[in-house]
């Protein structure tokens, strides 16, 4: 299967289980762990462990193993890793306050920063 493919699977099954303010980040150029970051809101506790396990069972159904799941327990945050796609699923509040995207979308550049730390 392809990023892109698994990509379609995750916004599919984050569109079809209502989430909400669903974004991807390409992430190819900024970190070797993922290619794409998908970050997604859901209103509830109880909805954003229901977006994440809809994220899985999607995944699972397309043969696609979660290399890893964190937060489940909490709702205010699970992560899924599907390898080159990283789904973030939050309520609005933690989204919020990480605020993931602008972290994600900001140029950085290592160099820069160790050169002028050094000043």
């Amino acid at each position: 299967m392809t990023t892109d493919q698994l990509l379609q699977i995750v916004l599919l099954a984050l569109d079809d289980g209502k989430g909400k303010d669903i974004k991807v980040i390409d992430v190819r150029k900024k970190t070797g762990i993922a290619d794409f970051m998908v970050i997604a809101s859901g209103t509830s506790e109880r909805h954003v462990r229901s977006l994440a396990d809809h994220v899985i069972e999607e995944a699972k159904n397309n043969e696609v193993q979660p290399l890893g799941v964190e937060g489940q327990g909490g709702g205010e945050w699970v992560l899924v890793d599907l390898g080159d796609v990283i789904v973030h699923v939050m309520k609005p509040q933690t989204r919020e306050f990480y605020q993931l995207e602008k972290f994600w979308q900001a140029d950085y550049s290592p160099l820069y920063a160790v050169a002028g730390a050094a000043r």
